[in-house]
């Protein structure tokens, strides 16, 4: 039996990855907000169109297409943890910029869609930065349970966030809630540099030679060249593509199509955010019996399949609200059955020396495919109606699986069986 004084604390109790999660918590409960608010803000207040939406939504994701460039720069970079604050600090300042345009009468879509393009940006150096510092933070042997508190968390935000945001654009307008997300931000900001870490970074012995471009490469050649994240990047970009069609749509569609006003959408998103909560808490525990690759595959199908409820919403408002919530619910269970296990076997894979790269190249792909998805959806939802474009996102999302199949990601049990990576797996993808 164990010395008990031997266990490791749990993980709220290590002041760094406390620090970490609470700033985490608050930030996700601000972007909440704001994904409803901006949304909402330019179809209540503006009039925007459902194309015009969809590029809004497109705008934000768009900057992910230079991660490549921007992770292999991180990766240079010796304290990630100064990219992490001022990324945040960056966001804070640029979403302070909307309520005041507002406030004196000025705010246009143009504003809007410039804001969402330079945040998203902020966004993939903060992504690109984090996986480098997160192994900081938290023991190998932990990366599931730690991927899975921060995933919680985030679940929360999904629950709470939502209904918030709703009642604060009913009751004090979009501006005042978009003004609360740039306040998350600051928050966001002082809790990441109160985060110490005790472990030292693994050096990288070419990390400061070699062209950006070469660099860059090494990443992508990297991920495509390894099985577990070739798999998963093809995965992870397809569900990804299909769920920006639907999500692109979803705010328009309930707000338009099934009249439900901000603080029952809200309400609605919440409650089914749950789901998310669910499987963040129940993911460790269902991988642990079924498997890490087995809880993958069971939540690349449930996260894009239960968005089908909301293209067969209709009748009184209590059902419309319920169909939403319910598909919400179960995409938010899939949707964690998926990212907490990926994230802790990528995370596993991937040497230290290239982990911003890495990222950087996913976020190129995984991401830089969600602003298309949002301008298809735009397109499609314009050209064949909302409700045929939804029913193609649930159905083209359950595809994502067929990447899995012939990868060794089934197979994984635990992570215990995968090797430590070394800088010599580079040198094998490359020949």
């Amino acid at each position: 039996m164990s010395d008990p004084a031997e266990r490791p604390r749990p993980l709220l109790r290590e002041p760094g990855f406390r620090s970490f999660f609470l700033a985490h918590t608050v930030s996700q409960f601000g972007d909440r907000i704001s994904e409803l608010a901006f949304p909402l803000l330019a179809v209540l207040l503006l009039d925007a169109s459902a194309a015009q939406v969809s590029v809004l939504t497109a705008l934000v994701w768009l900057p992910n297409l230079a991660g490549i460039f921007i992770g292999t720069w991180v990766d240079r970079q010796p304290n990630k943890k100064r990219l992490l604050v001022a990324a945040d600090l960056i966001r804070a300042g640029l979403l302070v910029t909307v309520p005041l345009a507002f406030a004196f009468d000025a705010g246009t879509l143009a504003q809007l869609y410039a804001v969402a393009l330079l945040t998203g940006a902020a966004s993939v150096l903060f992504n690109t930065s984090y996986p480098a510092f997160f192994v900081l933070l938290v023991d190998r042997s932990r990366y599931l349970p730690a991927n899975s508190a921060l995933s919680a968390s985030r679940s929360v935000s999904f629950i709470a966030g939502p209904a918030l945001g709703g009642l604060l654009v009913q009751a004090l307008t979009a501006p005042i809630a978009i003004l609360v997300d740039a306040v998350s931000f600051l928050l966001s900001a002082v809790g990441v540099a109160r985060a110490r870490t005790t472990r030292v970074p693994a050096s990288d012995g070419d990390a400061a030679t070699g062209r950006l471009w070469q660099r860059a490469r090494e990443g992508l050649r990297f991920t495509l060249a390894h099985p577990v994240l070739r798999a998963g990047l093809g995965c992870a970009t397809t569900v990804n593509y299909f769920s920006f069609i639907f999500s692109a749509l979803l705010v328009f569609f309930a707000s338009r199509t099934l009249g439900l006003p901000p603080g029952l959408l809200g309400l609605a998103l919440g409650v089914g955010a749950a789901g998310g909560l669910l499987g963040a808490v129940v993911a460790p525990r269902l991988s642990a019996r079924i498997g890490v690759g087995r809880s993958i595959m069971l939540g690349a199908v449930v996260f894009p399949a239960s968005t089908a409820l909301v293209a067969v919403a209709g009748g009184p408002l209590w059902l419309r609200v319920a169909l939403v919530a319910g598909a919400e619910f179960l995409s938010g269970v899939g949707v964690m059955l998926f990212d907490v296990n990926l994230n802790a076997l990528q995370a596993t894979v991937i040497p230290d020396g290239l982990r911003s790269r890495v990222s950087g190249a996913f976020s190129t792909v995984n991401y830089g495919i969600r602003p298309l998805g949002a301008l298809t959806g735009g397109a499609l939802g314009s050209w064949l109606g909302l409700r045929p474009t939804l029913w193609l996102a649930a159905i083209g999302g359950t595809l994502c699986v067929l990447w899995l199949l012939p990868s060794p990601i089934p197979t994984v049990r635990s992570l215990d069986q995968i090797d430590v990576p070394d800088r010599s797996d580079l040198a094998a993808a490359e020949r």
